[in-house]
């Protein structure tokens, strides 16, 4: 019988609303930070736009990355390889033949930045095809974030970028893993990155309803849970882990975060935005997670939400979530991080892998964030406003990460 390695996480990277790297983020969430801010220019007046505020990176990549870098790179990119690197470090910066290494990053959306300014220049005056760069290409490739990681660290075991709209960096993670236990690489660098603070991103979001008008309160605006929740919070930056097989991790004596156990996936087959009303295949990917892992469900302990504080989708996760653990899911503590970080997108499901894995790391949940009247149809065992102790031994948590298009993942890690 074929030997089946178990996958594990040895280094965390990210760039957020919250942080430049990982522990001052970490820091901010268990602080109950909120990384929403008002812009500091003139979209509202300029364009329109009905919301005057975003969760915008803390930390500018240009204090990481050079001149020359930053102008061949989409922002998403950018994002993503200042996290790859601290990921890497933190990792030990391990010694790998490239052909045993890979890249998956992910993005919802891609180099749209880049489209948006190539397409301004056009419009600048007859004739100006001349001020489109020649770098315009592989800028706004959706696999931009990806290849650059694999070119940052000579990663030829595959760079893969999955595009799954909200779920893409938790379903990058996932794939990365399985890259790992079908015997094709060593080590693999996963994640998410997304960079939509742009006014026509914002405004086509605004336009689906989907974004809070809390214009006069941006760092309560998203409040997951919340009987007043009126929708997420616009967000930016990355997350990226690097995965290893257990083997050799040991074989160099590396720090272990926690064990990516299992990975479930499905497709509710319904709606192009709005999640099936069941929670059925929401229920099927958490489920499908678990059976893989062999992980019972008296031994999760944790759940990091999706949770992006639209009045139907954080409904539908509430349901999923009690039918998936019935009575146990009084007793397992549920955070919504997105309470403090706001929604990164393609992003998102990664950082929130590293808020999943610190969580069983550091023996903490992080805090929901803004549920001043929690919602009565959504009685779960929320962890509010500060940070909540979980128990020693082994256990294990879900990160669930759902997108438009009807993409489900789920995530079970476990301590190491």
């Amino acid at each position: 019988m074929t030997h089946v390695p178990d996958v594990v996480v040895t280094g965390l990277g990210a760039t957020t609303p919250l942080g430049g790297d990982v522990p001052s983020t970490w820091a901010a969430a268990l602080n109950g930070e909120s990384g929403a801010r008002p812009f500091d220019n003139d979209w509202v007046e300029r364009h329109g736009l009905p919301v005057s505020f975003a969760a915008t990176l803390k930390v500018d990549p240009s204090e990481v990355l050079t001149r020359p870098e930053m102008k061949r790179m989409d922002p998403s990119a950018q994002y993503a390889v200042v996290a790859a690197r601290e990921a890497w470090a933190d990792a030990g910066s391990p010694e790998v033949d490239g052909d045993r290494l890979g890249s998956v990053v992910s993005s919802g959306i891609g180099g749209i930045q880049t489209i948006l300014d190539a397409w301004e220049g056009l419009l600048a005056k007859p004739g100006s095809a001349r001020r489109v760069l020649p770098m315009t290409v592989p800028m706004l490739m959706p696999n931009s974030p990806t290849a650059y990681v694999s070119l940052e660290f000579g990663a030829r075991a595959g760079a893969h970028a999955l595009v799954s709209a909200c779920a893409s960096g938790a379903e990058a993670i996932g794939y990365a893993a399985e890259i790992i236990r079908s015997g094709r690489a060593d080590v693999v660098i996963a994640g998410g990155t997304e960079a939509v603070i742009h006014p026509m991103p914002i405004a086509a979001f605004a336009a689906s309803r989907t974004l809070s008008l809390r214009n006069d309160d941006p760092e309560r605006a998203s409040r997951p849970y919340d009987v007043d929740r009126d929708g997420f919070v616009i967000g930016e930056g990355a997350g990226v882990v690097v995965l290893e097989s257990a083997e050799h991790a040991a074989a160099r004596g590396a720090r272990v975060y926690a064990r990516i156990a299992g990975v479930g996936l499905s497709a509710d087959g319904y709606h192009i935005t709005s999640p099936e009303p069941s929670g059925d295949g929401q229920i099927r990917a958490m489920k499908q997670a678990l059976e893989e892992s062999g992980v019972s469900q008296a031994d999760v302990v944790h759940v990091n939400a999706h949770a992006t504080s639209t009045v139907v989708g954080d409904l539908i996760e509430a349901r999923s979530i009690r039918g998936l653990l019935g009575d146990e899911a009084d007793h397992v503590a549920l955070s919504a991080t997105k309470s403090m970080t706001g929604h990164l997108l393609g992003g998102a499901g990664a950082l929130e892998t590293i808020f999943t894995v610190l969580a069983l790391h550091d023996r903490q949940a992080p805090p929901t964030i803004n549920v001043d009247n929690p919602d009565p149809e959504l009685v779960l065992d929320l962890v509010r406003d500060k940070p909540r102790a979980l128990r020693d031994g082994d256990i294990a948590a879900v990160n669930n990460s759902f997108g438009f298009g009807g993409h489900n993942v789920a995530l079970v890690v476990t301590s190491a």
